[in-house]
């Protein structure tokens, strides 16, 4: 595995850690806050739509300016969102929560994926992108799991902040790919 995709799995697992200490207790969070079966419905396809939509902005934008800087943006927006849940006292106010996460996620996400390829090795590409989707799937079921003891035996604060911290981390950590790519460039 190359240089570049190791910096990239990296970062992304911090993500995908801080993101599934969340996963289904959003539903319990949603309720807590006020919000009912609607609400929570609503909340969720806030996210995905805005997500959605601004991915293929997103996605053809940053084929023109790079996607390093896009990816890290997203990143570090989506910290900063995770880190306004601590805010959330009405469904409105998680309505807008989703809606910035929606943006760090399209910001995100798209470049995330065309670095990835960039970087390949595409006679491996079937195990490149296993490794990939693997390690998602099993640092998102831990977490999930971690989560769920968080907010047991601390509270939804505790979790905010640790999820936060994590995708702090990761966003650091992945902007290590702007200095692999710039070494590069002046080595070019």
């Amino acid at each position: 595995m190359k240089r570049e995709e190791k910096i990239l799995l990296a970062g992304a697992s911090f993500w995908w850690l801080g993101e599934g200490l969340f996963g289904p207790l959003f539903a319990v969070f949603a309720g807590r806050v006020g919000g009912d079966l609607l609400d929570i419905s609503w909340a969720w396809a806030i996210y995905l739509l805005v997500t959605g939509v601004l991915e293929i902005f997103v996605g053809k934008i940053s084929d023109k300016i790079g996607h390093e800087r896009m990816m890290i943006a997203g990143y570090a927006l989506n910290a900063i969102f995770t880190f306004c849940y601590l805010f959330v006292h009405t469904p409105a106010a998680l309505f807008a929560v989703e809606a910035g996460l929606g943006v760090a996620l399209a910001l995100a996400n798209p470049t995330w994926d065309a670095l990835y390829a960039k970087y390949e090795d595409r006679r491996r590409a079937g195990l490149i992108w296993g490794v990939e989707h693997g390690t998602e799937e099993i640092i998102t079921g831990i977490s999930i799991f971690l989560g769920g003891l968080i907010v047991n035996y601390y509270s939804f604060t505790t979790l905010f902040i640790i999820m936060g911290i994590i995708q702090t981390m990761g966003t650091i950590y992945q902007s290590k790919i702007l200095l692999v790519r710039s070494k590069a460039t002046s080595e070019g």
